[in-house]
């Protein structure tokens, strides 16, 4: 599903037009990206997590050469699943 679809599917469900429906989420979409990149966590009960991780250094290879090389430490974004999202995905079973 896309920007686009998720659009569509939302304005099913509510009274919203397309156009607010699509500033909404994209405004959403913005300030999850701002406190993220800013070291807040973002916590949506129910759906899941947003936030930064530090990646450590490491050494990798060139899968060109085989050459070793050293890969610098990082911060990246990471989501986390909460308990309602993965049992609508992955229902438990009995």
């Amino acid at each position: 599903m896309n920007k686009g679809e998720l659009v569509d599917e939302v304005a099913k469900k509510t009274s919203l037009t397309k156009k607010q429906i699509d500033a909404v989420i994209s405004a959403t979409v913005d300030t999850i990206m701002d406190a993220v990149a800013e070291d807040d966590k973002v916590t949506l009960v129910g759906f899941g997590s947003f936030e930064s991780r530090d990646r450590k250094a490491r050494e990798g290879r060139n899968p060109k050469t085989g050459e070793k090389m050293e890969i610098k430490a990082t911060k990246v974004p990471a989501f986390s699943a909460g308990k309602l999202f993965k049992e609508k995905v992955a229902p438990p079973s009995e």
